[in-house]
């Protein structure tokens, strides 16, 4: 059962991930060519902002999923029920603390953005922009948190993908008959109610949830000893668009935004294939069944390392021909950007080679222990953006976060190896020099000169593109292939073995 829970959330994650990434792309792009840099950059500006009520989340979504393992695998419906009534009156609370956001926001956001909107027009896109955040809140996370614990992730997933699709669908029909922006993004918002309202459906009929249960302690343990791993994680997310929109202007948030879409897109894409494994963590560690944990920790160390250097290696070679392409046409701000690019790849593949320790903390309920980590990362990263910010732009923001992540995953790693797992520090040492090793191989035979010509763009297309994606990612697959059978044989023959079995399978089919 565990096994087909695992596959059913990854399968689902994974294809909402490459929905995302695929829908991700063609708004951001009719609305660049419709409305322009400066609108797109607003557009994403406000995004943000908004994602900062998401502080006053206080982690209380994290902790809430660490609470649910136990009681689900007891079958507790009465600690359930006392679990997700709490959390809950929590959110509702929060949706409320929105609302007042929201109004603050109309007013002054206009004032201090660099933007050459009116007032009304730009508070009127807060005001709609908020709409799907608002009902997010008081109608569906909790659910969501329900069904992730309790490893049903790809009701959610599904919910999403279908959403998804249809807001592409009605966005792109909007702005190919000239509607405005506002009309555009109403109608996302509206589409995208539909996610907590099904959830919230879904949830009733299927646990027993017990809506007016009492309870005299507060049934969420650590409930706020999440805080400082949210707040980290808000502000390792957002400092970037926020810094840039005070001090460099919403054309620089463009830029950022295109190259924010291609990252994103790749890590979650990468993030997706790892949902549902905190989940059964949590319930080894919650069992106490602690030799699978550590084969199960081994492995996927192991693979989240290599996968992330195949990515992001082969996403630091394409991206810029990538950003060539896709903003072709758009005169209005200089997206070629190859320094910015490297530095934005390299912190998001930073963010992915430090979700395994990040999950096991998570998993393990170690909330409280682990805050320092969290704050030292987050000070880390606004300070750098900020200071680096006037001198240096778009290269200055990323700047503090790579070197947030470099910390948070060292730090991490010795947390985990003494207070948890009890995973040798060996491991982790060994599996990042492999990593670098790996990537200083891809990159160097790409770049020799003889060779070079081979993997250049042989003209402005997405076919162009297609084809020198394919060399590089052949290239690339070659040499990690080399280097891991070298380094983890073992775990080289164990991917060999999976990928056959899965291939028997489908040729079955």
């Amino acid at each position: 059962m565990r096994e087909k829970k695992l596959v059913a959330n990854t399968v689902t994650s994974l294809l909402f991930q490459v929905c995302t990434i695929i829908c991700g792309f063609i708004l951001p792009r009719m609305i660049l060519g419709a409305f322009g840099s400066s609108v797109n950059g607003m557009v994403n500006s406000i995004s943000q902002f908004l994602g900062v009520i998401g502080f006053l989340e206080l982690g209380v979504g994290s902790v809430i999923q660490s609470s649910l393992y136990k009681p689900l695998a007891d079958k507790d419906d009465e600690s359930i029920s006392k679990i997700v009534v709490s959390g809950q009156k929590f959110f509702s609370r929060l949706a409320t603390i929105l609302l007042v956001y929201v109004c603050i926001l109309m007013v002054t956001y206009p004032f201090f953005a660099k933007q050459e909107m009116g007032f009304l027009y730009t508070s009127s896109m807060i005001l709609i922009l908020s709409i799907s955040s608002f009902a997010q809140y008081y109608f569906g996370i909790v659910n969501s948190i329900l069904l992730t614990a309790d490893q049903k992730g790809y009701v959610s997933y599904i919910t999403q993908i279908i959403t998804l699709i249809l807001n592409t669908v009605f966005c792109v029909v909007l702005i190919n008959h000239g509607a405005s922006l506002h009309l555009v993004k109403l109608t996302t918002s509206l589409i995208y109610v539909i996610r907590p309202l099904y959830l919230s459906y879904y949830v009733k009929k299927n646990y027993h949830i017990n809506k007016k249960i009492k309870y005299s302690g507060e049934p969420i343990k650590q409930k706020w000893n999440g805080v400082a791993q949210h707040i980290s994680a808000v502000i390792l997310d957002g400092t970037d668009n926020i810094v840039l929109t005070i001090f460099a202007g919403l054309k620089a948030v463009s830029i950022y935004s295109v190259y924010n879409i291609v990252v994103v897109g790749v890590k979650q894409l990468l993030l997706s294939m790892t949902n549902g494994i905190q989940s059964l963590i949590g319930e080894l560690i919650a069992k106490k069944e602690y030799g699978e944990l550590n084969n199960i920790f081994g492995w996927v160390e192991w693979t989240i390392h290599t996968g992330t250097v195949f990515v992001f290696g082969v996403t630091a070679l394409l991206i810029v021909p990538f950003v060539q392409i896709y903003t072709h046409g758009v005169t209005d701000a200089n997206y070629i950007q190859p320094l910015f690019a490297a530095l934005i790849v390299l912190a998001n593949a930073g963010h992915c080679l430090r979700l395994p320790y990040n999950i096991v903390i998570l998993a393990g309920g170690h909330y409280k222990q682990t805050q320092k980590c969290y704050i030292i990362a987050a000070v880390l990263n606004v300070i750098i953006s900020v200071v680096a910010v006037n001198k240096l732009g778009l290269i200055g923001v990323t700047m503090g976060t790579v070197v947030a992540m470099c910390y948070q995953t060292l730090w991490m790693a010795i947390y985990d190896s003494k207070n948890i797992i009890y995973w040798s520090l060996k491991n982790f040492f060994k599996q990042v020099v492999v990593d670098i090793v790996t990537v200083a191989l891809m990159s160097s035979f790409m770049f020799l000169t003889p060779i070079k010509v081979f993997f250049t763009l042989s003209s402005l297309s997405y076919i162009s593109w297609v084809v020198l994606a394919i060399k590089v990612s052949i290239v690339s697959i070659i040499f990690i292939c080399i280097t891991n059978l070298i380094c983890y044989k073992k775990y080289m023959i164990k991917l060999f073995d999976t990928i056959s079995a899965m291939f028997k399978k489908i040729t079955r089919c």
